[in-house]
């Protein structure tokens, strides 16, 4: 029998070793990873493409803000429901591993690696929750967990496999070298959700908004945000590539602000009520303008002509009480 196997695939240098550690058994391996507006599948893309590494791009986008509000685990240090999304990511794995006709699993975690979401527990709830337990394999970590399916049937050689635990990279280093990688990503990470200024963002946004559209997720990621009201909310650009994405990102109803003949950033208000005063005076402040009158041209997306709002730029102090950090 052929055995094939399903990566949990993120493009990181654990992800990689996992995957060339399984090959170098005779497993054929297949690649899955997700697209998100937390996290974006290019890396993976970009790893599978060297590895010459089938791979299955899933938007994933549905499901994990559903646990961003309500994780059975609980968030990390901001708004990361990480073991929760491991568990998921784990169980759509397994639902491609059915569909393609594949034996098991396998992931990158390290033992100890993350304090959280990659100790013993953790790891254990990820596995039971995902509906996979015993066709998880971790195949750095696997001598210092308990033998799978995979190893009870010898569809690989547990001996042959790795036994790293902790936060030292020193061990994948040695096997990055053994497999001659030379490009991968930092370990950093990548998800926004650990972010701490994109979390308090999307906290706002959810609480004013519990089901966003994925284009209001996405304007979270550009600009300055300031909670001028319930409902009322204005995004304003810091340079040239922002202004363009914000204009970009405009839906029907929404305003845009620009001071008139000034350099200065795009500002989009969004909501209903009487606050344009306010956001033509944030939009004045962030722009080149001098002195105590500023025109501000407003222009509502979807309707012809413009308004004009004569405003002072908006003082520091009242603009710390608007602005969402």
């Amino acid at each position: 029998m052929k055995v094939k196997a399903v990566a949990l695939f993120s493009g990181g240098l654990d992800s990689q070793l996992s995957v060339l550690m399984v090959q170098e058994q005779g497993v054929e391996v297949v690649g899955i990873t997700f697209s998100t507006p937390f996290f974006t599948p290019e890396a993976a893309i970009k790893a599978a493409e060297q590895l010459e590494l089938p791979l299955e791009v899933e938007d994933f986008t549905q499901g994990l803000m559903e646990l961003i509000k309500s994780p059975v685990y609980g968030h990390g240090k901001n708004l990361n429901p990480c073991i929760d999304c491991h568990a998921l990511m784990v169980k759509k794995a397994g639902q491609y591993m059915e569909k393609i006709g594949a034996q098991f699993i396998i992931t990158g975690e390290v033992l100890g690696e993350r304090p959280k979401s990659q100790n013993y527990k953790a790891l254990e709830i990820v596995a039971r929750e995902s509906g996979y337990e015993g066709l998880l394999l971790r195949p750095l970590s696997a001598r210092q967990l308990s033998p799978t399916i995979p190893e009870q049937k010898g569809w690989v050689d547990r001996e042959k496999l790795g036994d790293i635990q902790g936060r030292s990279r020193k061990p994948q280093m040695a096997l990055a070298k053994k497999y001659e990688l030379k490009e991968y990503p930092s370990p950093a990470g990548g998800c926004l959700l650990t972010v701490e200024g994109f979390s308090q963002k999307l906290k706002d946004l959810l609480a004013d908004n519990p089901d966003p559209q994925r284009l209001e997720i996405e304007l979270l990621k550009v600009g300055r945000h300031f909670r001028l009201a319930p409902g009322i909310k204005l995004v304003v650009g810091r340079n040239h590539e922002e202004n363009n994405t914000i204009e970009s990102l405009a839906q029907l109803g929404d305003r845009i602000l620009k001071a008139a003949n000034i350099p200065g950033p795009t500002a989009l208000y969004r909501g209903e009520g009487d606050y344009l005063p306010t956001a033509a005076a944030l939009t004045a402040r962030y722009s080149d303008a001098e002195g105590e009158s500023v025109p501000v041209i407003v222009t509502r997306v979807g309707k012809e002509g413009q308004e004009e709002i004569t405003v002072k730029p908006l003082e520091d102090k009242k603009i710390a009480v608007l602005r969402i950090e």
